[in-house]
């Protein structure tokens, strides 16, 4: 167990020596802190969106939910890369455009432009990105955590806390830009780790004809590409995963790379580079889901979000199997940093801002919105994959609706549209979910993100 503890923490030495060194070029302003001075290499941009965006959801929620559904959940993916890529295409250069023209640096500040009463926008979005996007780092934190219980028996706390301090210590030294440059790091490991556990893997199961007949031995539904949840039917349910990959519009800690990049003409090589990664990442995390199905011993009591640490244990020598963990790790990293960042920045530059007057005091924010996530992740009962889609849909449809209509609109919509779009598309997704039980059938971004526009569209139609 010394080579894979060895191994793995090298890695993590690895991304704290990364942020560090950022902090060399820091500038002791918000701006830079937050947005890193609108100075990002599209590359940089495009990486760290990707390992922001794959996070714990897709080492260890979405392998967990192939493990148990089988090929079907590749519909998850394929919906949501086609919803994200969307975006990409019609919403993001706007967004950079905008951003730089109001001179904000949040996503709050950016929902709430320059309309009469934009206070209360920018307080209303401020708070729901601090429950959900505080919420979704502590599915981080949490997904790391069980790793590191699965490989080397510490006690599920002990990954969380490890993961915070990391997290805390290079975010404050660095900002924005720390994880940027760690987030690109991270995006390195975590593919060449899938990568190389897909190899090995197929492989061991006699190739992808072997992982297929193995698959029809266990469970012939385990080949059906007809998803088992999809109450309403199949388009239903893969259109609500298109919009839930849309919905990344309403995601602070994705958006506010789109802020940082150089300039609006660099959007495209950034949409071209993140897209390319993305699908790869996306199809390698199906293939391990379905080989861990295969391989892993499920004869006793077993937790399928911990197929990827199982599996890596099964069929790799130690220093790569702290390779995967590594990549694992990073995963959670990557997307805490960037949330933690996001709902820092909404607490002290849009619910507080007299705290964004000081330097310090954003760091001092950094530090408790940190505190806060691992609180709650040490005491969160949810398995990672219902935290990340719940924390998602509440964003997407809260935000997401407002933020398109912020981008593209060309008469400004007022603050009441906007409190009543983002209250409307929230209390659907709630509502979706926790009352109709309709989630299953199709995932409440849907249904959430209509609503909210539907908000805009009336409110329009009655100025006429």
């Amino acid at each position: 167990m010394t080579p894979v503890i060895i191994s793995f923490l090298f890695f993590l030495a690895l991304f704290v020596v990364i942020g560090v060194l950022s902090a060399r070029r820091a500038k002791a302003t918000a701006d830079d802190y937050l947005i890193a001075s609108r100075d990002v290499h599209p590359w940089l941009a495009a990486l760290s969106a990707v390992s922001t965006n794959n996070s714990g959801f897709m080492f260890v929620g979405l392998i967990g939910e192939t493990y148990k559904t089988g090929v079907s959940a590749a519909w998850i993916m394929i919906g949501w890369v086609l919803g994200d890529w969307a975006t990409w295409l019609f919403i993001h250069r706007h967004v950079r455009e905008r951003s730089e023209k109001l001179e904000v640096a949040t996503i709050p500040g950016y929902l709430g432009g320059r309309t009469r009463g934009e206070r209360i926008v920018i307080a209303l979005a401020a708070v729901i990105t601090l429950a959900f996007l505080g919420t979704y780092a502590a599915a981080q934190l949490k997904a790391g955590s069980k790793a590191l219980h699965v490989l080397f028996g510490w006690s599920k706390a002990a990954g969380a806390i490890i993961g915070a301090v990391i997290v805390v210590a290079y975010c404050i030294a660095g900002g924005i830009r720390a994880s940027i440059w760690t987030d690109t790091a991270q995006s390195a490991v975590m593919i060449v780790s899938m990568l190389l556990l897909v190899v090995v893997g197929v492989n061991a199961s006699g190739g992808f004809s072997g992982l297929a007949s193995k698959l029809d031995a266990l469970d012939p539904q385990l080949l059906s590409w007809a998803p088992k949840a999809a109450a309403l039917g199949s388009v239903p349910w893969v259109i609500g995963w298109f919009a839930a990959g849309a919905g990344a519009v309403g995601q602070p800690h994705i958006m506010i790379r789109l802020m940082a990049i150089r300039s609006s003409e660099q959007v495209k090589t950034a949409r071209r580079v993140y897209l390319v990664w993305n699908g790869v990442f996306a199809a390698a995390a199906i293939i391990a889901g379905l080989v861990s199905r295969v391989l892993l011993d499920t004869s006793q009591t077993f937790d399928a979000e911990l197929a990827l640490p199982r599996l890596a244990q099964q069929l790799l020598p130690a220093v790569m199997i702290g390779l995967v963990l590594a990549g694992l790790f990073a995963a959670t990293m990557s997307t805490a940093d960037s949330q933690v960042l996001s709902c820092s920045a909404a607490l002290t530059q849009d619910l507080i801002p007299r705290w964004g007057e000081s330097y310090w005091r954003i760091k001092l924010g950094t530090a408790l919105v940190t505190g806060a996530a691992l609180l709650v992740a040490l005491a969160g009962s949810e398995n990672v994959f219902t935290l990340v889609v719940m924390s998602w849909s509440g964003l997407a449809c809260g935000l997401g609706p407002l933020l398109v209509v912020r981008s593209l609109e060309r008469d400004r919509a007022s603050a009441r549209v906007g409190v009543a779009m983002m209250v409307c598309g929230f209390a659907t997704s709630v509502l979706w979910r926790y009352v109709f039980g309709l989630s299953g059938a199709v995932y409440e971004v849907l249904p959430g993100m209509v609503a909210g526009f539907a908000v805009y569209g009336i409110a329009r139609a009655m100025r006429r």
